[in-house]
């Protein structure tokens, strides 16, 4: 039995590096090229029939384009795309519409109203910032972040997501990704308060959001006055102790880029749960792209989520740069074949369809029923993302 398992172990190890060979990494670079080269031609595209006040979301039910205005969560991911296309393509017609979307999304800076900042501003005005070092935008992020701050309860040690709702103060898995905000401002400005922030909401995350498993609730109703946890829910999932595919994308992305930021080794033991949970789960299809739900009752005939897929993908390859071993090349081939099962024809749109988003077959929220299997702009931002990543970590 002993002697099995050790092979079994070599075999493993043999093909993780066979799947590492400079061919196969050849072979991605030059899909993932081609796809970067499909998704700026469908940009180019949306940018002549978009309206000028109003960023692109989704797709209705009967195919038309579903668009947003500048307070919706998503409004910072078209314009991000967009400065994520003309890293690759110095194409600056990419450059003057990510400029010009930008503009609309500019006055959130000032709103105190969502915990969605950091996907509204430091996506679009982030990465602006990023290949621009336009000191506008700077101060366009550093208002944010003070924005975002003002939602911080220190009593419950997290963020505020939603106004909206039963809840008295409720936090979702989401808002991990909204820290990457914070950690920059803290670094950018010296202010540790920022940092302080994100680390003590993912601390409390840590402790409360998840499952002996590491799977993760979707909703954590807090105590405002006390701190106490009231009620754990799944509210865009399945039921609320299921496997909301999604959040637990958000959850991994989220601990692998608090490693990043802070170099908290605890923050990189949960990346890694969280992954070994996703790539270890019975119904993970064998594509990787998972169902919009991990318990859904209806697997294998559930819709798929490419959505989570693209933020999984874009984490794993992240996470394998972290980690030694054969973990690093597990996380790395996970993201490496979620990466070309997203750019195979099951969820890349074809030229001038699709109204010109670059992903097919996502999910937001199956229960109420909105955006199901659909493009969604979110689902684009972070594929673009992922793909970049791979150019640039393969080599």
């Amino acid at each position: 039995m002993k002697k099995l398992s050790f092979t079994l172990f070599v075999l493993l190890f043999v093909m993780q590096v066979i799947a590492q060979t400079p061919a196969r990494k050849k072979q991605m670079i030059a899909l993932a090229d081609k796809t970067l080269d499909f998704a700026a031609s469908q940009y180019k595209l949306m940018m002549q029939h978009l309206p000028d006040t109003v960023l692109p979301r989704s797709t209705s039910k009967t195919g038309s384009l579903v668009t947003a205005k500048s307070d919706w969560w998503t409004a910072g991911f078209y314009p991000g795309t967009l400065w994520y296309l003309y890293q690759y393509t110095k194409d600056n017609t990419l450059k003057e519409e990510a400029v010009k979307r930008d503009a609309l999304v500019e006055k959130e800076k000032n709103n105190k109203h969502t915990h969605d900042l950091g996907f509204m501003m430091y996506c679009s005005f982030g990465n602006g910032y990023r290949l621009t070092n336009n000191p506008a935008y700077k101060e366009v992020l550093l208002t944010s972040a003070r924005s975002l701050s003002t939602r911080f309860n220190p009593k419950v040690g997290c963020i505020k997501s939603w106004d909206h709702g039963a809840w008295e103060f409720p936090v979702i898995i989401d808002n991990m990704m909204n820290l990457e905000l914070l950690t920059w401002a803290s670094r950018v400005t010296h202010d540790t308060s920022f940092a302080h922030i994100a680390r003590t909401h993912a601390n409390t995350t840590m402790l409360h959001h998840f499952r002996k498993d590491y799977s993760s609730y979707h909703v954590v109703a807090y105590d405002s006055t006390t701190g106490a946890v009231l009620k754990r829910q799944t509210h865009q999932g399945a039921a609320d102790s299921s496997a909301w595919s999604r959040g637990q994308a958000w959850g991994l992305y989220g601990y692998t880029m608090m490693y990043r930021e802070t170099k908290d080794r605890r923050y990189l033991d949960q990346a890694q749960h969280i992954a070994d949970f996703i790539l270890n789960h019975p119904r993970l299809p064998k594509d990787l792209i998972p169902y919009w739900d991990y318990d859904a009752p209806d697997i294998p005939s559930a819709p798929r989520d490419a959505s989570a897929g693209a933020v999984a993908a874009s984490a794993l390859l992240e996470l394998s740069r972290y980690t030694k071993g054969t973990g690093s090349a597990r996380y790395w081939n996970a993201g490496e074949k979620m990466l070309e099962s997203l750019c195979s024809p099951a969820y890349l749109a074809k030229a001038g369809e699709n109204n010109d988003f670059i992903l097919m077959h996502s999910v937001g929220s199956l229960p109420h029923n909105s955006e199901v299997d659909v493009p969604l702009t979110y689902a684009d931002y972070y594929f673009v993302e992922a793909l970049l990543r791979y150019k640039q970590w393969a080599k």
